[in-house]
């Protein structure tokens, strides 16, 4: 092979091995941040993450621990791009989408509300999860958010 080919064909063999695999192209998008009072994982998008005056605007991805069966069929997860206040606790979905399956690209639900209207944050799901990253300060939100060990007793 010419030296003017090799890096074609290089790029070729790149593209080839990552679409095999969406997996991992996908993952290094998501940053787990915790769970949900039910086990599902949440996820947010680093790079979608956008501060405007109080407004912090991020996407988040949940996975569900077990698919929620639905007259349509399961759905596996969503994905959601919401506005969070931090000072009042108030979370607004721009957008929501519900899936089947993400991995094939299945939705079940797609919602975009034409006047997000900001309400209370629920500490059972992904807004919760979600403002309580957003919200703490950077140095705390480097690592997932876990439960604290018992403190040691007292000799």
């Amino acid at each position: 092979m010419t030296r003017s080919r090799r890096p074609a064909a290089l790029s070729v063999a790149l593209f080839a091995a990552l679409s095999m695999q969406p997996s991992l192209a996908h993952a290094q998008r998501w940053r787990e941040i915790g769970k949900t009072v039910t086990g599902n994982t949440v996820y947010i998008d680093p790079s979608s993450v956008s501060r405007k005056d109080s407004v912090i605007t991020a996407t988040v991805r949940v996975v569900f621990k077990e698919p929620t069966p639905t007259p349509k069929g399961p759905i596996t997860g969503s994905r959601a791009v919401a506005m969070f206040i931090c000072s009042s606790r108030k979370v607004a979905v721009k957008e929501n989408i519900i899936w089947h399956d993400e991995r094939r690209g299945l939705i079940y639900e797609k919602r975009t509300p034409r006047q997000p209207g900001f309400g209370p944050v629920f500490t059972s799901n992904f807004s919760g999860v979600a403002l309580e990253y957003l919200c703490a300060p950077p140095a705390v939100r480097a690592v997932p958010a876990t439960k604290a060990p018992a403190a040691p007793p007292k000799p």
